[in-house]
């Protein structure tokens, strides 16, 4: 019997360990490698960083962890190797030894477009910084959608709507935005979604690029006008900061970030207070003019009284008849409300109410004690406010002061009437209200009340003892006398005791942290 004949066949040559390792290097430069030297050198002639250097400003060296290094196109194989990272530069980092989550765009990688693989990489990271309680980040420059991996049932079906949590937001963590280019679809939901937007000048942010738009509405369009800084800053209001380069553009988000707590759980951190503040509150009164008619910057008396160099400012170029922002006192963190003589007298529009209204949610979700300085004629009436909502905004802005648990303090400056005084914390509506000697308090200005009243304007027959009486009562005097303020304090002694008042009304029972009533309330509105 015939033995069988055993055919041997040649195993394929295994790797070695080196040839793995070689590989593994080769496959980690051509990923850092983005879109290659020529588009890198392009943006630095410009000025322009790119993603990951924008990552390595923001972060302290040599701490951040890269997540999704090696993620690519899913859609098309044939567009693996044309993208790295799939156009998205995520990870985890820290900033000023805080725990942050990045997301990055990549505009050199297919113009950072949206994809299935960066849309993981983006869930991850959000996921983890809600649940680790870390801050999160988004620099935008993107195209949109990427093309055509969206188009068809099985592209929108695929690749959009399958995380039903991806636009929710409820404010567990901070998360701060930069728009530094081209920004259009998820890029802008994400900056509109934030607590803090700051735009580069040249950038845009908008639904679509300008072309989709022409195509869509046969309009020649300006991607200024359509979505540039200007717009957003002084219209829109979804521009907290405008700035020149990316440098301050990231400088910014670091020092947003450094007034809140990495959660919601906990407190701002505690920051030593500098040399020199306060030293000019000897002569704070000389800032507000002796004359009830005459304006003057708010910003200059809360400059004075905040720890020295410590007022950040937010959309300081909307709704400017007030002036909100982030600021520290005995290095505690504080949110700051005034009005602001300076634009308009002092009375408030429709986009003053919005810019309150969201300034206060967001103190509110993260802690910070709210503190209103109070000098207004009241809201600005008649059709123009009417058809932009005013009773509705008016209303908001109410509602959020009621639903906020975080101690708000309101120092009277000078006048306030009407509607606005409530607003404005008056009455019950802050755990304190105190005034300068310099405070009335009416339900209009006098000089109106007597023209609705008696009909007489300043200068005629009997003007002057209708005034008078019209004006009876209205001193700070008549309201401490019936306790509708807590107290009346000299202007020089207003830090000490906005310090003092903010330990008696400290959180102690729940260690600083207020209920968030308002955490799911949207961010543009």
């Amino acid at each position: 019997m015939t033995s069988p004949v055993t055919k041997t066949i040649a195993e394929p040559a295994q790797a070695t360990f080196a040839d793995l390792m070689d590989d593994y290097d080769a496959r980690i430069t051509r990923a850092k490698a983005m879109g290659g030297e020529s588009k890198l050198s392009k943006r630095a002639k410009a000025g322009i960083l790119n993603a990951r250097q924008r990552i390595d400003y923001l972060c302290d060296p040599d701490t951040f962890i890269e997540s999704g290094l090696f993620g690519t196109s899913a859609s098309n194989w044939a567009d693996r190797d044309k993208t790295p990272a799939d156009g998205k530069v995520t990870g985890f980092g820290k900033i000023s030894d805080r725990e942050t989550a990045i997301a990055a765009n990549d505009f050199t990688v297919m113009g950072s477009s949206s994809s299935a693989t960066n849309g993981k990489k983006l869930a991850h990271l959000k996921r983890v910084a809600t649940q680790r309680g870390m801050p999160m980040i988004f620099l935008g420059e993107s195209a949109g959608a990427r093309m055509p991996d969206h188009m068809g049932a099985k592209g929108m079906g695929a690749l959009l709507g399958n995380d039903g949590l991806q636009y929710q937001r409820t404010r567990e963590t901070p998360w701060a935005a930069a728009t530094l280019g081209y920004s259009y679809g998820s890029s802008s939901w994400y900056s509109v979604l934030s607590d803090f937007n700051v735009i580069r000048k040249g950038a845009i942010l908008a639904v679509s690029s300008p072309l989709l738009a022409e195509l869509a509405t046969g309009e020649q369009i300006d991607a200024q006008e359509m979505g540039g800084w200007k717009l957003h800053a002084e219209v829109t209001g979804f521009a907290d900061m405008v700035v020149d380069t990316d440098e301050e553009a990231l400088t910014a988000i670091k020092s947003f970030l450094s007034y809140l707590p990495s959660h919601h759980r906990e407190t701002a951190p505690v920051c030593a207070v500098p040399p020199g503040s306060g030293a000019q509150m000897a002569d704070i009164v000389n800032l507000l003019p002796a004359r009830r008619t005459q304006v003057y910057d708010v910003r200059k008396i809360i400059r004075t009284i905040v720890d020295k160099d410590s007022f950040f400012e937010l959309k300081a170029r909307f709704g400017k008849v007030v002036t909100t922002g982030l600021a520290r006192l005995n290095g505690q963190t504080v949110g700051i409300i005034g009005n602001n003589p300076l634009v308009k007298g002092g009375a408030m529009d429709t986009d003053a109410c919005e810019k309150i209204t969201s300034f206060i949610v967001l103190c509110d979700s993260f802690n910070i004690p709210l503190i209103m300085f109070v000098d207004t004629p009241g809201f600005l009436i008649g059709t123009t406010a009417e058809r932009n909502r005013a009773p509705g905004k008016i209303m908001n802005f109410m509602n959020a002061l009621a639903l906020t648990t975080v101690p708000k303090i309101s120092v009277l400056l000078r006048k306030t009437y009407g509607q606005a005084y409530l607003n404005m914390g008056g009455g019950r509506n802050s755990d304190e209200v105190i005034a300068w000697p310099t405070a009335e308090i009416s339900f209009m200005d006098p000089q109106f009340g007597v023209k609705v009243v008696h009909g007489l304007e300043p200068g005629t027959p009997g003007f002057s003892e209708a005034f008078a009486a019209m004006n009876k009562d209205s001193q700070v005097w008549d309201a401490a006398s019936i306790y509708a303020l807590q107290s009346v304090i000299r202007p020089e002694h207003t830090r000490d005791y906005l310090i003092r008042t903010l330990e008696v009304h400290h959180l102690s029972i729940t260690n600083g942290i207020g209920q968030h009533l308002m955490r799911a309330w949207p961010t543009s509105f």
